[in-house]
Order: structure tokens, then sequence, then C-alpha cells
């Protein structure tokens, strides 16, 4: 006869066994791989004796570009600025660099050059510009401009450069912040992400382009930050002095100025801001959109619009919109055209120009507002920025700086390109 056993029983038999498995520690190790990023460091001292015209560098991470007579100031992002003798448009020179850490955003008023290095700002005699030379330097006026993943950087000293190595780590399984603590380093995981710190991007443009963070308007530098609009007076080019500082709102990308306004986008939409009374711009208009990417540009009549989709732009619209202005107050929805991904624009008489990523730069007629139609699709090149001045498209793309001739605009044509490091 099977004997069955009780349910006391059972769990009298159980519990020594469960018991004694709690006395026994789990262990748990695991390998990650990682991307290091320790910085290198000068002195504050050392940096600013190397803002000057230095030796040309090839160019590798371009970034914002601005032309002054026949020079193209372009960004180096966090690096510096390139000088380009662009006096022979078919032919453009590389002739010196301007050693400037941290620098993204730059313009010009005169003779003189501003740009920014990290929370600083440097103001640049270019009267020569093979010869460059420092003339004031604003310290902490940009105080939102960090790093990732909490890295606290040295206020004494500046970085100059990312020394960068692979490294392989075993640690404990629920070990979330060991090496994620360090803040004199910045880590990438190798499996989490298919880009690096280190990967080659393109960025917006200065003069006449849809993308800058910088703008002279007169005697005044307008610069725009994550959420504010900061007014510099530069009557005084060489000794800029802080005016004013107004909240525009959240996700403030790019500043376009036009007669006595500032077009200001922003991933939720474009503000319009009158500067009659330069050191305290008034919030007159304002255009509602899906959350995008939106640089702008505009003219006496009517503003243009593009938005993007992607990671960084939270949003999945890609199109041109045509805003009527309606004496700046109510700006009005025209229409609305489609695109692929598009980015910086730029117009020209009756012609727009529109970067459309990896779709090639496109060219349209623009003269009737309501009725804009393709006139030449130039494919092959991933853009993201264009100037169209002087009967000249100055085009930043992912793999070079190209300049196109429009003088005939059934027959554009291309006159030089400066290709990048790869």
């Amino acid at each position: 006869m099977k004997k069955l056993l009780s349910p006391l029983y059972l769990l009298l038999m159980i519990t020594p066994i469960l018991f004694l498995n709690g006395c026994i520690k789990d262990t748990c190790r695991q390998s990650r791989s990682y991307t290091m990023y320790v910085p290198v460091y000068k002195t504050n001292e050392e940096v600013r004796l190397n803002i000057k015209s230095n030796p040309a560098k090839e160019m590798e991470r371009p970034g914002k570009l601005f032309i002054k007579g026949h020079y193209i100031f372009l960004n180096e992002i966090d690096k510096g600025i390139h000088v380009i003798d662009n006096s022979n448009p078919a032919s453009p020179r590389n002739v010196s660099f301007i050693d400037i850490p941290g620098n993204v955003d730059l313009a010009v008023k005169g003779s003189i050059l501003y740009a920014d290095m990290y929370t600083d700002m440097v103001a640049m005699d270019i009267s020569d510009p093979e010869n460059v030379s420092l003339k004031k330097v604003v310290e902490g006026v940009f105080p939102f401009r960090y790093y990732d993943s909490g890295f606290m950087m040295d206020s004494s000293k500046v970085i100059v450069d990312w020394v960068t190595r692979d490294t392989t780590i075993t640690e404990d399984c629920d070990n979330n912040f060991g090496i994620w603590g360090n803040r004199d380093m910045m880590l990438f995981s190798n499996s989490g992400s298919s880009e690096s710190f280190g990967t080659k991007a393109t960025s917006p443009f200065g003069m006449g382009g849809s993308m800058a963070r910088f703008s002279v308007v007169q005697d005044r530098l307008y610069t725009v930050s994550d959420q504010d609009l900061t007014v510099f007076n530069i009557q005084n080019a060489i000794d800029p002095l802080y005016a004013s500082k107004v909240n525009v709102g959240w996700s403030i990308e790019t500043i376009y100025p036009f007669r006595n306004n500032l077009f200001i986008g922003s991933s939720s939409g474009m503000f319009i801001y009158n500067i009659s009374n330069a050191d305290q711009p008034k919030l007159t208009g304002k255009f509602g959109h899906v959350a995008s990417c939106d640089p702008v540009i505009a003219d006496d009549q009517y503003a243009y619009v593009t938005l993007r989709s992607g990671t960084e732009c939270q949003g999945f619209t890609n199109q041109l919109e045509v805003l009527k202005l309606n004496g700046i107050t109510d700006p009005a929805l025209v229409k609305i055209y489609t695109l692929t991904n598009p980015h910086g624009l730029s117009k020209d008489g009756d012609l727009l120009f529109i970067c459309d990523g990896s779709d090639g730069l496109k060219v349209f007629n623009a003269a009737t507002p309501s009725n804009i139609y393709l006139i030449k699709h130039l494919t092959g090149l991933t853009t993201y920025d264009v100037i169209a001045w002087n009967q000249k498209a100055i085009v930043s793309a992912s793999d070079g700086l190209y300049q196109f001739d429009y003088s005939n605009s059934n027959d554009i044509r291309l006159l030089s390109k400066i290709s990048y490091k790869n």
C-alpha cells in the first residue's frame, strides 16, 4: 500500500533546504565593453594665447559658416574656425585655422568676429582674415553649455581634445554605477548605440543660413540657447556687453533676422520677436506645429519653415510650410509641401533652395508661394544647410562644402568642392 505524505510533512522537509539555499551567496559577473573619452586640458592662459591665425587644418566635423567679403569662416565643431579664401569660388583655398575650444557658433560685425568658447564669448579682429587676433573674452555668458552623461568639467581649465580608447570591464551584474560614476571621463557602451561621440557630422550655417544661433542686427548681437534669447550691445564692437535676456520657451533651435524682426525656430513652433527696441525684444507673433526640428527663413510677406523627423527632432513630419505673415502678428498657413527629410533652406529672389537630407539639394520656383514647384534636383549628396547669395549657393553636405553657380537657373553648375577628412 502506497503511503501518502501529508502537506505538513512536506513543508517540514522542504523548509531546511530553502534555509540552506538562502545562506549560499549568489555570484554574477559579466563583461562589458566601453569606449572611454578622457578630456585633454589646457590652462585658460594657454588657450587664449592660441586664439589667433594658425596653420590650416583638414576639415573633419564642419559646423556653422559665415561669409565676410571673399572669405569663408567655417566652424570645426568644438575645435575652432577654418579661414577659407573664396576670392575664386571655383578654387577656394583653406588658408588658416583659429583654435577656439568648444566653439559652435559665430557671427560678424564689421571687422570683429564673435564666437562661443564653451561658456565664454570671444571677440576677434578679422580685419586681416589671415592674421586674426583676440580682442576680448566675456566669461560665463553661455551657462547652458554642458556634456552628456553628467560629465563634470574642471572650471579652471579648458578642454581642447578628447583621447579615446576601448576597454572591457568585468563587474558585478548589479553594479549600475561603478565605472559610470566616474565623472572625469565620458563613457559610451559599445553595445547600446551605433553612433559614437566622435562620429563625423555636419551642422548649420551662419550668414544667410537658416540654422544659426547667433545673429548680428546693427549694434546688437542676438543669441539663442535652448530656452532664452540673449542680447549683447556691440556698439563698441571690440567690447561686447550683456544687455538683456528674454525667456522664449523650450527647445529653441534657430534664429533668423529680417528687418526689425527675429524669426526664432523651435521644436514646437515659430516665434516672431520685434526688435524696434533693440534691447527689449517683444513677442509679436507665433505659429505652432507638431514636434519636429524647425529651421525658418522669411521675406517681406512670407515665412518658410521646414519640419523634419528624426531622433533628436521627436517627430514624424517632413515638409515645407509656407506662412503668410499678415503684418507679423498673425502668421497664417498658406500651403504645405511634402519633402523627404528637409534641413536648412535659403531664398534668393524667386528661387528657394532646400537641403533635403539624403535626397540632395532641391531648387524650387517660389514666385507664387501657393504654387511652388521643383526646377532642379541635385542628387548624390546628403545636404544639411545652404546659403544662396550673389548667384552662388554654398552647400554644407556630409562629405564636403559645395559651391554651385545658379546665375542660369536652368543650368545650375558645380563650381567647387572642399572634401572633408574621412
